[in-house]
């Protein structure tokens, strides 16, 4: 089997270069790729660029990930997240290929204290959420052998993170806030990796399992919690780094200001994956820890 992936170099691109080689060759292309466009930007000449590969396979690892920032720039935003999906979904569709596509919890308002489902309504807060919804529509439109996953707060050991982010700064300050009133699962790359190589080996003799599906690790969390959870692994593993950290100190979303409305509830039900592929997702504490064990 052929593969294209696309947005190689970022953090879960780069956990699904090593995952899918195990199903098929992998075209890899990240935003400077050489030869062939992979330019989100230019949505027909990636079309070109699927036309010349001729996959059975596209997975979509790009996405415009930087929140804030897409309130300033929407359009860039919706061109990315939703126009350049929706154009690997219809080349897809045009070559008889699967297509993997990534979401967010950030398609829902974030209200309540339940874990959302695939059937709960969405309602993004920003800009961001609206475009990366748009972009699922699309392909929902366009192609029906797809795989969407919806999922949060994705970390790897490559690349920064909140955690490398919070063990610099413990390193620098004795007090740091850190917003506790949003929860959810920080879900390591690998795993989407891992997850996503394991659903695909079952949908060629499944089909009927293409749709929409929310993957995320166990468990849940604050911000507050996951940087506390951070900083104690850190002392167990490495007791002679010098932290000077002695307060973290729990605080709304509203004391920093932010251009773009977050969720409060990121919380993903994650039910619906499990039973369909046979999986079960571990605690986010288990990743976590396997990449402090990594990065100190």
């Amino acid at each position: 089997m052929k593969i294209l992936l696309l947005g190689k170099d970022g953090q879960l691109g780069w956990e699904l270069q090593r995952s899918l080689s195990l199903l098929g060759e992998v075209v890899a292309l990240g935003h400077h790729s050489a030869d062939l466009a992979a330019d989100f930007t230019q949505p027909e000449r990636l079309a070109e660029t699927v036309r010349t590969v001729r996959p059975q396979l596209i997975v979509n690892a790009a996405a415009h990930t930087a929140v804030d920032r897409a309130e300033s720039e929407p359009e860039l935003a919706r061109l990315i997240n939703a126009t350049a999906p929706g154009v690997l979904a219809r080349e897809a569709q045009a070559l008889g290929a699967w297509l993997v596509h990534y979401s967010t919890d950030y398609v829902f308002d974030g209200s309540g204290q339940q874990p959302w489902s695939e059937a709960d309504t969405p309602a993004p807060l920003n800009v961001y959420g609206r475009s990366k919804l748009e972009g699922e529509e699309a392909i929902r439109a366009a192609c029906p052998r797809h795989l969407i996953l919806r999922t949060s707060w994705v970390y790897s050991a490559r690349g920064q993170n909140f955690a490398k982010t919070m063990l610099r700064l413990a390193q620098e300050r004795e007090l740091l806030t850190v917003i506790d009133d949003q929860v959810g699962a920080p879900t390591g790359a690998e795993l989407l990796a891992d997850v996503t190589a394991m659903a695909l080996r079952m949908l060629p003799q499944r089909p009927e399992l293409a749709g929409l599906y929310h993957l995320s690790a166990g468990g849940q969390t604050s911000w507050h919690g996951y940087a506390q959870h951070v900083i104690e692994q850190a002392r167990v593993l490495r007791p002679e780094l010098p932290l000077k950290v002695r307060e973290l100190r729990a605080v709304p979303s509203s004391a920093f200001a932010s251009a773009a409305r977050r969720p409060h509830n990121s919380r993903l039900d994650t039910h619906r994956l499990q039973a369909a592929f046979g999986v079960r997702l571990p605690e986010w504490q288990q990743g976590v820890d396997r990449m402090l064990q990594e990065i100190l």
